[in-house]
């Protein structure tokens, strides 16, 4: 899937959570998209995406002195709020090199005593590398549908969740409401993907994949559901943007 072949194609896209291999799939096409990443996140959310992650900070919880796991963490904009807070350390995981150089490259703009929280590294949320009960939050922002196994991943996610941490997980989902829902259907299947591939170049199918990725995804019940089989307690739901997206928070029981 290098050298400018398709990451995405029709067949894959009846259902991209079956493709075996589904992972090296996500990892071509977010290498691909990565330069026009934030541009493309910006438009198309209507500068609604910063928000979303700002509700899923407060949602966390920072305590004075927590320790921070932003999973799938893309270009770093998660990262680098939960390093605006009072969090002592942020570590931002994400399995696409291409991805960390660009989130590398905006820490450096970073005020110093902010910068010195936040690390990052290449790894897959289904094998996190950290010892067991070693962080206070995990999050993960609008990437646990890209991931191979998302139940094998939120069993990682709570392993390394301390007792009485937090999970948050910011996620696109299908609105509720039926007019928001027929809008967002002709927005995100038809409008951005034609107009996110001319912003960015795209080759890959990216932006064909990412609606399809929202429709074939987890309800909120299965996703609830998912994450207490996972180990997380006291699990809440919260829509956003008329249930455009939705922010879970569960705990380590």
């Amino acid at each position: 899937m290098r050298g400018g072949t398709r990451a995405w194609d029709d067949a894959h896209l009846r259902d991209p959570h079956e493709a075996e291999d589904k992972s090296e799939r996500v990892r071509a096409m977010f290498a691909a998209i990565a330069r026009r990443y934030d541009l493309n996140n910006r438009v198309h959310s209507l500068w609604r995406d910063q928000a979303w992650r700002r509700c899923a900070v407060r949602m966390a919880g920072v305590r004075a002195g927590d320790r921070v796991l932003d999973v799938a963490c893309g270009t770093g904009d998660l990262t680098q709020l939960f390093a605006r807070t009072e969090a002592s350390e942020v570590v931002g995981v994400d399995f696409t090199p291409e991805m960390l150089d660009l989130a590398c490259a905006k820490r450096e703009r970073l005020e110093p005593r902010v910068r010195a929280r936040v690390s990052y590294e290449v790894g897959d949320a289904m094998d996190l590398r950290f010892e067991d009960a070693s962080f206070d939050i995990v999050s993960i922002a609008f990437g646990i549908r890209n991931v191979q196994d998302p139940g094998r991943a939120l069993r990682e996610f709570v392993r390394v969740l301390r007792p009485g941490g937090r999970l948050v997980i910011l996620e696109f989902t299908t609105p509720r409401l039926a007019p928001v829902r027929w809008f967002n259907r002709f927005y995100s299947g038809w409008v951005m993907p034609r107009t996110a591939t001319w912003l960015s170049g795209d080759t890959s199918g990216a932006y064909r994949y990412l609606p399809r990725s929202v429709e074939t995804f987890r309800s909120r019940e299965q996703m609830v559901r998912e994450m207490e089989d996972a180990g997380a307690g006291r699990v809440r739901v919260r829509d956003l943007s008329l249930g455009i997206c939705a922010c879970y928070r569960g705990l380590r029981v």
